[in-house]
Order: structure tokens, then sequence, then C-alpha cells
């Protein structure tokens, strides 16, 4: 049974699209410059990351700058062509980061089965990590794997797809230490972590499969404008992995991870689909000196169908989260949350569509970690306006949430009317849907 999701009537959609435009194109460089999405620049007031200068990516990319790439290895090639200087990268088609398979990583003997042998918890038990020949073996793959799947973004860079069907299969998209960066209309597929790790201390010692790789970190970066993609786990869905020792054999990580000092980020007109742990602003409680007063992040117009957790998960941020449209499915209905509350978070979700299925607890669209007060305002779920924080306290009252997150934000092109936004954003959001 799928969850019963609401639509606005037709005329909605077209204001959706118009929206779209001016979202996108604001009213600078970008509606000058017209339709070539890589000279587009995030619009004026249009997020955090249009705030202290903006986002302009590549868009000042000079003719030798920009680049038209169909392989992994162009991809790479291109990145690192002309370090800092403003470029754009087109991407062409589906290009794959691992078209050999996990197989071209195996070194020094590693075999899952006999590493399922050797860490059995029936020979192994689960009083210590896994140590030994085959986790000496995986390790050494797995640094492999990380070496070739990893791509580094640099400073004012612009990525965009081409047409309708371009993006990334496999590859983890680093944006770590720069500054400016833009990524547009790419699918991109998490990637499979071919070597994930037991632990079997983890779980209250009963163990636990840990993977890496996020499709995409913005590690200590300053304004990014994610906008237009298509996030899924794609060929590999969580629901397909195998169980090992009695836990899921994990091999996915985050979607899309905003963390260690990132700040003025803007994530729109996305769509997050089949994946389990998908946003975390904020990745631990004892990086206060690195993250407080930064992780300034705007989600607008984006879908999240299919998503267990972390849509997204904060700490220390102030984070604006409106007009965002999420689906839950009926198998997630137990176990989910949407928007989870952290250490010294302030978090300003307002203007949000939710579709629940049947029987699926409101209360759990919040869960509380730590203490810190949050907004939660002209919320709708199935179609009714619905106090989140009020809901949550009455179901889960041993997580007790606190009102107003002490800030308003000023950084909003336009807020549709929550009740349209499941057609609007079902119209508009994701990789080949720029107006």
């Amino acid at each position: 049974m799928r969850p019963r999701i609401w639509h606005a009537h037709a005329i909605t959609s077209l204001v959706g699209c118009t929206a779209l435009v001016l979202g996108v194109t604001g009213t600078g460089v970008a509606q000058s410059q017209g339709r070539d999405l890589g000279r587009q620049v995030l619009g004026a007031g249009d997020g955090w990351g249009s705030a202290e200068g903006g986002t302009t990516g590549g868009s000042a990319a000079t003719a030798e700058h920009v680049y038209t790439v169909t392989t992994w290895a162009e991809f790479k090639a291109a990145l690192r062509d002309g370090g800092d200087a403003p470029k754009i990268i087109k991407v062409k088609g589906m290009i794959d980061a691992v078209s050999e398979g996990c197989d071209a990583f195996v070194t020094g003997g590693y075999d899952l089965q006999q590493y399922l042998k050797d860490y059995d918890p029936a020979v192994y038990g689960n009083d210590e990590v896994a140590k030994g020949p085959q986790e000496d073996a995986r390790v050494a793959s797995a640094a492999r794997q990380d070496s070739e799947i990893k791509a580094n973004i640099p400073s004012n860079t612009t990525i965009v797809g081409v047409g309708r069907n371009s993006g990334i299969l496999g590859g983890s998209i680093q944006i770590k230490g720069v500054s400016n960066v833009i990524m547009r209309n790419l699918t991109i597929e998490a990637p499979l972590d071919c070597f994930p790790k037991w632990d079997p201390t983890d779980d209250n010692n009963t163990g636990n499969w840990n993977s890496e790789y996020d499709a995409v970190v913005v590690y200590g970066t300053d304004h990014v404008w994610l906008d237009h993609n298509t996030f899924t786990d794609g060929r590999y869905p969580d629901s397909e992995r195998p169980v090992y020792f009695g836990k899921v054999f994990q091999q996915h990580d985050g979607l899309t991870d905003i963390v260690r000092g990132a700040n003025h980020v803007t994530v729109s007109w996305n769509r997050f689909q089949n994946h389990d742990k998908n946003m975390l602003i904020g990745n631990s409680d004892s990086t206060a000196t690195t993250d407080s007063g930064k992780l300034k992040v705007t989600l607008h117009h984006n879908r999240f169908d299919g998503i267990l957790q972390r849509s997204p998960r904060v700490r220390f941020g102030q984070v604006d989260v409106y007009n965002n449209h999420y689906v839950v499915d009926e198998a997630q209905k137990s176990d989910y949350y949407l928007f989870g509350i952290g250490i010294s978070s302030q978090l300003y979700a307002t203007d949000n569509a939710i579709s629940l299925p049947a029987g699926a607890s409101v209360g759990k669209v919040l869960k509380k970690w730590k203490e810190a007060p949050l907004t939660a305002e002209n919320n709708y779920v199935n179609g009714k306006r619905t106090d989140l924080i009020a809901v949550h306290n009455a179901e889960i009252p041993e997580e007790f949430l606190q009102s107003g997150a002490g800030w308003t934000p000023t950084l909003r092109t336009r807020v549709d009317s929550p009740r349209a936004v499941p057609g609007i954003v079902g119209n508009g959001a994701g990789a080949g849907k720029v107006c």
C-alpha cells in the first residue's frame, strides 16, 4: 500500500514551473545569460547559498575551461585541469566510476566468503574488533576503491548534466575544503561500498556492517548550490542487500552530507529517493569549535521519496527547510523519521508537505537527539495542517520538544502553499526538470 499523495489541480503545475524559473534564474546573471546551465548562478535571496557574495560556481569560465566529459577518467582530468580557475564541466550520458566492477579493487587475497568464515560470531565472537589477514586484505582493497571512486571538486566549479539522462554512477563527489561550487541536472547513483567492515562490537556487541562513501559530501566548504539533481540508490537498493550474521550487508552511507564547518549551502529542486541515511548537517556532537556559527543550509522544493531517515538530521546549524514534499513508504512507516534535532541545532521547518501511509505515526516525523528548540509551523500531513511539535510531544512525551528556533529566515524567494507543494515539486524537482 502506497501513501496517499495529495496533488494540486492542473494550474498549480504551471505556477510551479513559473516559480522554478524565478528560483533558478533570480533577477541577475543567470537570467541574462539564458538557458546555458553552466553559466547560471544562484539567484539573489535564494537561501543561505546566496548570502555573503552568493554562489556563482564556474560561470565565468573562459572557453578553454569548459569541458564535455563522457568517462570517469575524463571527468577527473577536467577537475584537475586549471586548478581553481573557474570551470564548467558538462557531463554527457551516465558515467560509471566502477565500470570494471568491485573485482577490479580486490588485493591482498581478500575473499568475502573467507572473510565471513573468519569473523562469524560463532567462531570469532563479539568481544573485539575484526583483526587478521582477511581484515587487512579488506582494508587494502577498500583503499584501492577509495582512491578510484572519489572525485575532488575544486573551487569555482560548475558541474551540469547534459539533457535529461546524464550523471554519475558509483562515484563519491568530494566538495572538500573549497569554495563556490554548483552541481545541477545530474542523476547521482550512490556509491556501493565493495568492502564493508564487520564490527563485532557494534550495536551493543551484536555486531554490524559499516560502509563508507557518501554520494556527495560538502566538507569545510562555503557557498554550494545543489539544484535539480536526482540522488538515488539506483541499481542497488538496500532492500536487495544480503544478510550476513543476522545483519544487513550495508553498502551505502549518506546521499548528501554537509559537515565540518561547511557553510552557506542551498539545496533546491532535487529528488532524494530509495535510500536509508539521507543527509547529515553536522556529523558529530564534538565539533562545536568548527561547526558553531556555520552549517547554514537551506532546503527547498525537494522531493524525498522512500528515504528512511535524516532529511535532514541537524547539529549546530541554522537550517531552513521549506516547501519540500516527503513521501514515506508503507514498508518504512514503523521505523522512519524526517527531521532529526541534534545538539545546538536551530531547525526552521515550515510550509512542507508530508504524505504518510495509513497507520503511520505522525509523531515520528520529528526525532529528538539533544535538547534544541525548533520552529515547525504550517506543515501539512496528508493534506491537513498539522502542528508537528504538539503531535510529537503527545505521541512521544519522553522526547519532549521545545518550540522556537530563535531566528527567522529572510533568504526565501517564494513560499508556495503547502497544499500545492506535492504538485509543484512533483512536476519540477529532479534531474531533467529544469524549465
